[in-house]
């Protein structure tokens, strides 16, 4: 993969924008493949990095193709020490070995959840974004399956469990709030059952339901405000999700 011209590297100036030619992907993929180098103008936009300086790290945001709309997400172990309980797209931090972010989001995919890098075709990058509390940045890359493999927690001392949610459940406004920690933090967030996905998280899928041409602002809802406790209570009783959830 170092040797393919198609993928950034770390080295040099940062890269966003299409791997591939639009027109070649899954045709409900298109608008987003073709918007992936930019921002959203509010809420991918308050987490942009110029520039280098914390560490690099890339998250893998895997969708599926034409007839399995969704998207993979996994839940941290609570014995985690940074972000643990959270939920997150596969990913984690650039080792030396890796040539750019296509290659550790790939690696810590497979590492996360069993995921082999040859069932997912990557299609865009989107702009580094940073993560304040942790420090570090952040190069989430585009994907869809190629072929249907079954993903996992591979390692339960890291993941607690693994979703392919519905992108129909994740526009639907009856999962959509927005969480409040104190008065520290307020943002969007997403009620799956087991897992509540705020944070970083919950704006960068958030950004790209904007960008995908799927969000039309009456889906958003935003006007409901829980906090973070009540949320995860929520969550926590909802009924199970069917299918595609694998602790």
């Amino acid at each position: 993969m170092a040797d393919n011209p198609a993928y950034p590297a770390w080295s040099g100036e940062p890269f966003a924008g299409p791997l591939v030619a639009p027109e070649l992907v899954p045709s409900w993929l298109r608008t987003l493949t073709g918007a992936s180098g930019e921002l959203d103008g509010g809420l991918l936009q308050r987490l942009a990095k110029q520039g280098g300086g914390a560490r690099e790290a890339a998250v893998l945001v895997v969708f599926g193709a034409d007839g399995a709309e969704d998207v993979v997400l996994q839940l941290r172990a609570d014995t985690l020490g940074a972000h643990a309980g959270q939920v997150s797209f596969p990913g984690g931090g650039a080792e030396p070995g890796d040539h750019g972010p296509v290659e550790t989001a790939l690696r810590e995919a497979r590492e996360e959840v069993g995921l082999p890098a040859d069932a997912v075709r990557p299609i865009g990058v989107l702009p580094r974004l940073m993560i304040p509390v942790s420090g570090y940045t952040v190069t989430p890359v585009l994907a869809y399956w190629t072929r249907d493999v079954p993903v996992s927690a591979i390692d339960p001392g890291e993941t607690a469990a693994v979703a392919r949610v519905p992108m129909r459940y994740l526009l639907d406004p009856a999962n959509r709030v927005q969480v409040r920690v104190r008065e520290r933090y307020t943002g969007p967030a997403f009620l799956v059952p087991g897992m509540l996905v705020w944070g970083f998280t919950g704006l960068v899928l958030t950004g790209l339901l904007s960008l995908g041409g799927w969000d039309t602002g009456s889906d958003r809802g935003h006007d409901r405000v829980l906090e973070l406790d009540e949320a995860w209570r929520t969550v926590r009783e909802m009924p199970p999700l069917r299918g595609r959830v694998q602790a």
